[in-house]
């Protein structure tokens, strides 16, 4: 029989611009340790939006005081 593959069997891991969770994909698979970043946008954004993007995706993240 044919070998089947599941998406929900790969390993995956969490943005560290937008906080967003996001899996492996077979062009990283020689650099699946050094990925931090789901997509070029988010590596290319990642000084200006490192807590504001993840705030503003996921607001239980940050909790505006007041």
């Amino acid at each position: 029989m044919a070998r089947t593959s599941h998406k929900a069997e790969l390993p995956s891991k969490t943005c560290l611009t937008c906080g967003l969770p996001f899996n492996w994909r077979k062009k990283w698979a020689r650099e699946w340790d050094n990925v931090r970043y789901c997509s070029e946008r988010c590596r290319r954004s990642k000084n200006s939006t490192a807590v504001s993007g993840a705030a503003r995706k996921n607001p239980t993240i940050h909790k505006p005081e007041g």
